[in-house]
């Protein structure tokens, strides 16, 4: 009689059996996702079978996203016994310069680590996710980035800044059943997690892989990649999903060392296609409540909807598009395209367009400004130049930006804002 094993057990088992050697920046495309009944790269005595051909199915973004099937994610997978543990993150030291009177300049850290157990079983499949980071150790303020808001630091709302993320990112599990040929149910759900909604989150997309700053339009795409209680129910293949979440509508709070008290107030549903290896296309919509904590008593109504486009040789891109409704209040609006384009082994060119109506510029009740909608454009190209070291990956580069604005805004940011960002990444995985 076999005894089931309760998740610490599993988490134990896939971390602490003895570990043969790594296999470096496999792709695994899909191995959250796809209906193949064998894990991909698994030989019969739990070596690594380098031989394997990559699946055909999607590739798995942040939660339960999809990406394109030619977007598979590198880093190490290390055989367990019948488990397989993927790591993959990166760490990057940066330097930052914004123009203008809200301008500010500052040399800082960002991080994300993910640590994963997958099993398959005669039924389907078995998935413990972990991700974290250290980026709470940095000021509560963050790092500057013009016209960025979202969140407070003190109390205070931060505006022109992006907020550091919480050192738990995912603490889930996904279970899959197989339901004959590429068709499975699945469930996922966890303390920490993100529902379906909007395209993966950034730093999981290929098509900003080394894009050193975050979109100014965060919080209209992927504010939810980190959330306070999740549990997504759905139906997968290698052509199409469709799934529902209920989740906790709250952004997280200042204090990221914690893990807060999840709930359950929201709902979304998602719809992906993947008709092609190159391709993964979704609308969702969410009824959020109370998402801000500086609009007390305003929920969102939230519609997304992206295409993101990847080939085998290297370049990824994306387009979206999201509009938040809040009840009671305005509509907001956003777009945003951005590309990463592998030259070759070595050199990577990036960029990101985006467009946004914001209301939340001038946080001040007394300023004449104060909840007036304006509409902005960033435009920010980059490059990299990317070293294999050992096991990782070292990229050096930078990026340049400049913006688009009303004239009603000169006096806060000057007539022609622009900024700057310098960059050191280790990825894990080369």
């Amino acid at each position: 009689m076999k005894t089931a094993l309760s998740p610490l057990a599993l988490v134990a088992t896939a971390l602490f059996s003895p570990l043969p050697a790594l296999a470096q920046d496999h792709d695994h495309s899909q191995m959250d996702h796809s209906a193949h009944d064998a894990m991909p790269g698994m030989a019969a005595e739990g070596e690594m079978d380098m031989a394997q051909p990559a699946p055909s199915g999607p590739s798995a973004g942040s939660g339960t996203s999809l990406l394109p099937a030619n977007e598979g994610m590198g880093g190490l997978h290390i055989p367990a016994g019948n488990w397989m543990v993927m790591a993959h993150g990166f760490v990057t030291t940066q330097y930052t310069d914004h123009s203008g009177p809200r301008g500010d300049d500052k040399f800082y850290s960002t991080s994300m680590f993910m640590v994963n157990g997958e099993r398959d079983t005669g039924w389907g499949r078995i998935q413990l996710k972990s991700m974290m980071s250290l980026e709470p150790a940095m000021d509560a303020r963050g790092y500057p980035n013009l016209f960025a808001t979202g969140e407070t630091a003190g109390g205070q709302p931060l505006v022109d800044r992006q907020h550091p993320h919480d050192l738990f990112m995912e603490l889930a599990a996904r279970v899959d059943f197989n339901l004959g040929g590429s068709t499975r149910a699945f469930l996922y759900g966890g303390p920490v997690g993100e529902p379906a909604l909007g395209p993966s989150a950034f730093m999981m997309r290929g098509s900003a892989s080394y894009n050193p700053e975050p979109p100014i339009t965060h919080h209209w795409f992927d504010s939810t990649h980190i959330t306070y209680g999740v549990v997504t129910a759905g139906l997968t293949s290698n052509l199409w999903q469709l799934e529902a979440s209920a989740f906790r509508g709250a952004e997280p709070d200042e204090h990221r060392w914690n893990i807060e008290t999840p709930k359950l107030d929201s709902w979304s549903v998602r719809a992906t296609l993947t008709p092609s290896p190159a391709w993964a296309i979704q609308a969702s919509y969410a009824q959020i409540k109370q998402p801000e904590a500086l609009h007390p008593g305003e929920d969102e109504h939230r519609f997304t909807a992206s295409a993101h486009y990847a080939d085998s040789k290297g370049f990824s891109a994306m387009l979206a598009f999201s509009n938040k409704d809040r009840v009671p209040g305005g509509s907001l609006s956003a777009w945003l395209a951005e590309a990463n384009w592998n030259l070759d082994q070595h050199n990577t060119l990036f960029g990101r367009f985006e467009n946004v109506a914001n209301d939340e510029l001038f946080p001040d009740h007394a300023d004449p400004l104060h909840d007036r909608t304006f509409r902005v454009s960033k435009f920010q190209l980059g490059y990299a130049r990317r070293i294999p070291v050992g096991p990782v990956e070292l990229a050096l580069g930078a990026s340049a930006s400049t913006y688009a604005k009303p004239a009603a805004l000169d006096a806060a940011y000057g007539r022609n804002p622009w900024g700057y960002t310098l960059f050191a990444r280790i990825n894990l995985g080369n």
